[in-house]
């Protein structure tokens, strides 16, 4: 009875929260926050870059194939945030899982404990 009160009080609200959501629907929304933050992310770094280089760039400006560096600018972008994407699926994949497991062994004890008071 102890450990159902303890995981009731701390890790089963948690659970709980995670799983009024379906599984795709937790998942998907995860994965869509993890994208956007990742592509904010991506141009204040890559703004920080031309910031930086800002002298440089313009200096070499009519020398740079300006297509060839956009393309080599999109490959980076959509590696970067489809790594960040893939890691951040199987992270709440598991999350989701392991809520579920945890949820379905708490209820389980807890129907013990109702047939154990019932006698």
């Amino acid at each position: 009875m102890t450990k159902l009160a303890i995981f009731e009080k701390e890790k089963g609200k948690k659970d709980m929260v995670i799983l009024n959501y379906f599984r795709s629907d937790y998942i998907g929304f995860k994965v869509l926050k993890a994208v956007l933050a990742a592509t904010l992310s991506f141009f204040m770094v890559f703004v920080l870059y031309l910031l930086y280089n800002f002298e440089t760039i313009m200096a070499d400006i009519y020398k740079m194939d300006l297509i060839d560096v956009g393309k080599s600018i999109l490959v980076m972008y959509l590696s970067i945030v489809g790594v960040y994407a893939v890691i951040v699926y199987a992270v709440y994949t598991h999350r989701y899982s392991k809520a579920k497991k945890e949820l379905k062994d708490y209820y389980s004890k807890l129907k013990r404990l109702e047939m154990m008071n019932s006698k």
